[in-house]
């Protein structure tokens, strides 16, 4: 599932492929992925138009064009990758668009999940994203410990809650919390201020990291690269890892490094 790294990187794809090309032709092979706008009105907004400068906002991809924005959630299989107008097209590619300079952008997704919308204006853009949180990169300190703080839950469901913070997903979430030494299911509200502050920081290091790599790394040295295992082990101490489920969500972490943990 594309979380905040996956997403900074499809904003590079986007800059490397698109960023000042016209965008010539909109072909929508599934409109199952449009929300709020048609066909028709999508063209008609975009076509003739440049991208300029995209941004991000946690897992959201804004594609600005110096007047309406597309705005891109890729749910839980999207992808947005470069090709050639002349390339062989896949069975998941659902929104081709031809540029300038022979490229073309394409929006590909197995599951459509979420999709494509078009805001004309950034009071549109802003209702789009009216129930997003402070973006997990970019938020400062004590915002982020006051959002957490507020919280009555469980941690993990904060911080996947993407009101709280945008951008941290089930892969993220678990990493960040073994890291920090604590409990997926310890309480928001009961966490100290140090342990706050303590998690804020390995927050930013784990993002730092997995921005550059394009992805949440399955390195060994990570929770991450070892999830799946048939008999995971905690790279830190060698326990054996606990797999249970949390709102629904796959939740591993370490009985002995985090806090809490039976």
């Amino acid at each position: 599932m594309p979380e905040l790294p996956d997403v900074e990187g499809f904003r590079g794809v986007l800059v490397s492929c698109a960023k000042g090309r016209v965008i010539r032709r909109v072909d929508v092979r599934d409109a199952g992925v449009l929300h709020g706008v048609s066909v028709r009105r999508l063209r008609d907004a975009l076509e003739g138009r440049r991208f300029t400068t995209p941004e991000r906002h946690g897992k959201w991809l804004l594609a600005h064009t110096g007047g309406p924005t597309l705005l891109l959630h890729f749910g839980m299989t999207g992808r947005l990758l470069c090709a050639r107008p002349d390339d062989a097209v896949e069975a998941h590619d659902r929104v081709l668009f031809d540029l300038s300079g022979d490229r073309q952008l394409r929006y590909r997704d197995q599951r459509k999940l979420q999709g494509l919308w078009l805001a004309d204006d950034d009071l549109a853009v802003a209702r789009v994203l009216d129930r997003q949180g402070p973006d997990a990169l970019t938020v400062e300190r004590e915002e982020f410990e006051a959002a957490l703080s507020a919280r009555r839950g469980r941690i993990k469901t904060a911080l996947t809650d993407q009101s709280v913070v945008a951008g941290l997903g089930n892969l993220l979430a678990d990493e960040i919390l073994w890291r920090a030494g604590l409990h997926p299911g310890a309480r928001a509200a009961d966490l100290t201020q140090a342990e706050l502050r303590h998690l804020y920081s390995h927050m930013r290091r784990t993002l730092r990291s997995a921005v550059s790599a394009g992805c949440v790394p399955p390195r060994d040295s990570w929770l991450t690269g070892h999830r799946d295992d048939p008999d995971p082990v905690c790279p830190r101490c060698g326990t054996h890892l606990r797999r249970t489920r949390q709102a629904g969500r796959g939740t591993v972490w370490c009985p002995r490094c985090q806090r809490g943990a039976a």
